[in-house]
């Protein structure tokens, strides 16, 4: 295939493995040597000092510049050594008291916030860069009051804090701090089915549940954490942080002011959308001028949850604008294709409410629920789902016939669509376009590997670690990785253990804990995430886009075992959560790569804060649900505690579990929901075919899986912020790293960290000062800036309020 002319696109071999081999032949294959040493003053030996690899270095476009020589910034190779500096010091020690004691204090309070936070009325994660920001504030802190010298400075302060501590304790702490799905099931359980599985089985559910993503996506890391083009753009900003950080000062001066300053900014900023101008979050002029209108709210509103599509707000509140994922690292390819599936979706979104579609405004607008038939315009009602079982907590055919199928709201089932089209689609388009790149999963079945298999030398499993990479991938090696290579490998048959414990424990704790859900469909669960974590983690990791695939794992689990919703929220425990925790451990295998991390310590750190964070999100769990019992089960629950995330997953456990081929199969009313899993294999196929006839006609740069998941992208949650997402995304990723790439390449990551940072930090205190997460929330005075308040009955954005919605 011709290669076509193009000139824009960070990570845009997102398209197709072919996309920049002309790079080299353009004269842009430039060798690097860099010598710098990554700790500043720590050590004279630098692991590639006056080293030739071999890279490309960033390109420079004489032509373009005028022959000034022109920094240009155009695929993957060329963003990672310009971004991030490809060098090494490997006499750096990660294995400190301070790794060891930061991060176990982290993970154990990253474990138990967002345990916390899983059961508050407001969605608040405890962000990597959060605890990237502590984590340097105190190994700096323990660095300067912890004696140097003698045996306390030997074994506790042997020398300065240092990059690859930071990282360790970073990966660790954020391995514990994200809420353990198997949490949310064991809390399910416990309220709505009155089951207390014990501790030492929920304890082992949870371990072996996380862990086997971990196991699975181990021993995929040559596919999809080794090469250049698994870029994980989501890491950026953090690896450029910890660079910033630890580097000689001279040479980050200006990096570092940066990230200070606009850290500081942004954390007196968000006050004011966070808290004193709520109207900040979203102006629309739409909402201002007419106030009337509920065809306005649903287009144009989108500062409260669930309140419209926010087309043309402006937003000023960073939290939301880069909630997801920060437009200033998500690269240009992705936004482009975002923008086209999100202009479809206001399309489609509106067409299905107002042409009716199954019924559509007899339903809220936006909503995650279930309905009745009985519902109307002007009053919904919800699904009595608990009533639909019977003592064993199965489906009762007869109280079905009494209360009828439920309903979806019409833009939610569309969402359900729009993803079950783009989970399939994207099967086709990876092995249309980057069928190169994830073939290696499957190398280990050539007839080659499977007589070295034979050979029983090599079935001393306890002597392999050394690495052996072929020709052909070393070619396509990560310049950084290339780095890594001195350091004793994690090997494959550590990852192998972790994946047979998980397994073997995973399926014991299924019986203990009474899931009714049959071996054989764990082992089915199983299968899905090793097929999901190839095609959806090299997705992530080329696009940085993460698919949510939850839905068609559900689905699948409703049609094999059809009538018990506890059995289907277990197979979507090890079949979903487990692809969620594998993408987490590829993410945080190319943070350690890009920070020269060993990968021994990375494996020790990822296992130990997944442990932490296993332990102590059931003991967290456990206390909140048994003291606060009677309030998430309510409907409303209060300011401070919400059971809103146990009954939304209870609620998909019985619709998919237990109602699955009374909805969705063929001649049922949502049976395109199912069907749209067969025409997902054909969407890319034009754009592919075309790009064949007419190669230089630009048809390689659409992907057709990300553009078709977006449909359904404003389904739920606070919209307002698109129109603001959009218009620094094509700023920082078209006009800077175009026009001004030397400011690029050296600040827009490190801003980009400083703004979370910053606002990050803000919303973790307000939760608790004035937001209800330590007893009683503080309420801002009534003003214009707030719409009179925060009760009901009114929009921010001075929308009209749907009256319907209570």
């Amino acid at each position: 295939m011709a290669t076509p002319d193009r000139s824009e696109g960070i990570a845009s071999d997102v398209g197709r493995t072919t996309a920049y081999e002309g790079d080299e032949k353009a004269g842009y294959g430039h060798s690097a040597s860099i010598s710098k040493n990554s700790s500043g003053s720590e050590s004279p030996k630098a692991v590639n000092e006056k080293a030739d690899y071999g890279m490309a270095a960033p390109a420079y476009d004489e032509e373009e510049a005028g022959h000034t020589g022109k920094l240009r910034v155009e695929n993957a190779e060329q963003l990672v050594t310009s971004v991030l500096s490809v060098d090494d010091d490997p006499t750096l020690n990660a294995w400190t008291f301070r790794m060891w004691f930061l991060g176990l204090g982290l993970s154990l309070f990253g474990s138990v916030l967002s345990t916390i936070y899983y059961f508050k009325p407001q969605t608040v994660f405890v962000s990597v860069i959060f605890l990237t920001i502590w984590s340097y504030i105190l190994g700096e802190i323990m660095a300067k009051i912890i004696p140097k010298t003698g045996f306390i400075g030997r074994w506790f302060n042997p020398h300065k804090f240092n990059h690859k501590e930071h990282a360790a304790i970073v990966i660790m702490s954020s391995a514990a701090a994200t809420c353990a799905l198997g949490t949310e099931v064991l809390a399910v359980q416990r309220l709505y089915y009155s089951a207390s599985p014990n501790a030492g089985a929920s304890i082992f559910l949870l371990f072996s549940s996380q862990c086997l993503g971990y196991g699975i996506a181990g021993l995929m890391r040559k596919t999809l954490v080794y090469p250049t083009k698994m870029l994980y753009p989501i890491n950026l900003p953090l690896n450029t942080l910890l660079e910033t950080l630890h580097r000689d000062k001279t040479e980050t001066a200006r990096r570092l002011k940066l990230f200070y300053i606009m850290f500081c900014v942004l954390f007196v900023w968000e006050a004011f959308p966070e808290y004193i101008m709520p109207l900040m979050t979203g102006v629309s002029i739409f909402c201002l001028a007419k106030r009337d209108s509920l065809v306005f709210t649903n287009l144009f509103g989108g500062t409260n949850g669930n309140e419209g599509l926010g087309f043309l707000s402006w937003c000023m509140d960073w939290q939301y604008i880069a909630g997801t994922q920060s437009p200033l690292w998500f690269p240009l390819q992705t936004l482009v294709n975002n923008l086209v599936g999100y202009l479809l979706c206001i399309c489609v979104f509106m067409g299905v409410y107002y042409m009716n579609i199954w019924n559509a405004q007899d339903f809220p607008f936006l909503s995650q629920l279930l309905f009745s038939n009985t519902s109307n315009g002007t009053s919904y009602v919800e699904y009595n789902q608990t009533a639909l079982l019977d003592s064993n907590n199965v489906l009762d055919p007869a109280m079905l016939d009494v209360l009828g199928i439920p309903y979806f709201a019409t833009t939610y089932a569309t969402y359900i669509l729009s993803t079950n089209l783009a989970i399939t689609a994207t099967f086709t388009h990876m092995f249309l376009w980057n069928y190169k790149d994830i073939s290696t999963a499957w190398s280990f079945a050539s007839w080659t590997n499977i007589k070295r298999a034979m050979n029983v030398e090599n079935w001393k499993f306890w002597k392999g670690d050394k690495q052996t990479i072929s020709p052909e991938e070393e070619a396509a090696l990560d310049p950084h990785y290339r780095l890594m290579l001195v350091y004793k490998d994690a090997p494959n048959w550590w990852y192998g253990a972790i994946l047979v414990f998980s397994i073997v424990v995973g399926l014991v704790c299924l019986y203990e804990v009474d899931s009714t859900l049959p071996w054989w469909a764990f082992f089915v669960a199983c299968g899905l995430a090793v097929i999901c974590i190839l095609f959806f983690g090299a997705q992530y990791a080329i696009t940085g886009f993460q698919f949510i695939i939850q839905p068609i794992i559900q689905m699948i689990g409703g049609y094999l075992h059809p009538g018990y919703p506890v059995a289907n929220m277990y197979f979507t425990l090890f079949g979903y959560n487990a692809v969620v925790q594998g993408q987490l451990l590829l993410k945080d295998l190319k943070i350690a790569q890009y920070a020269k991390l060993p990968p021994r310590v990375t494996f020790t750190a990822q296992l130990i804060g997944t442990l932490v964070g296993a332990i102590f999100n059931y003991v967290m769990m456990i206390s909140i649900v048994d003291n606060q019992r009677d309030i998430l089960l309510s409907i409303e629950g209060t300011n401070i505690w919400s059971g809103q995330n146990v009954q939304q997953y209870n609620s998909q456990a019985i619709a998919w579990g237990g109602l699955a081929k009374y909805m969705f199969s063929v001649g049922g009313r949502y049976e395109w929901v199912t069907l749209a899993f067969l025409v997902g294999f054909a969407i890319p196929l034009p754009f592919y075919f075309l790009h064949r006839l007419f190669p230089r006609a630009g048809f390689w740069y659409w992907n057709t899986a990300i553009m078709t998941y977006y449909i359904g992208w404003l389904c739920v949650g606070i919209n307002s912020s698109i129109l603001t997402y959009f218009a620094v995304g094509f700023a920082s990723q078209w006009f800077m790293r175009k026009y001004h790439p030397e400011w690029f390449v050296k600040y827009n990551y490190i801003l980009s960290a400083a703004m979370d940072g910053g606002t990050q930090v803000l919303v973790f205190i307000f939760t608790f000062a004035v937001d209800g997460g330590s007893g009683a929330s503080v309420t801002f005075p009534t003003y214009w800036g707030n719409n009179g308040g925060t009760g009901d009955g009114m929009n921010y954005d001075y929308c009209m309020f749907n009256p319907a919605n209570g």
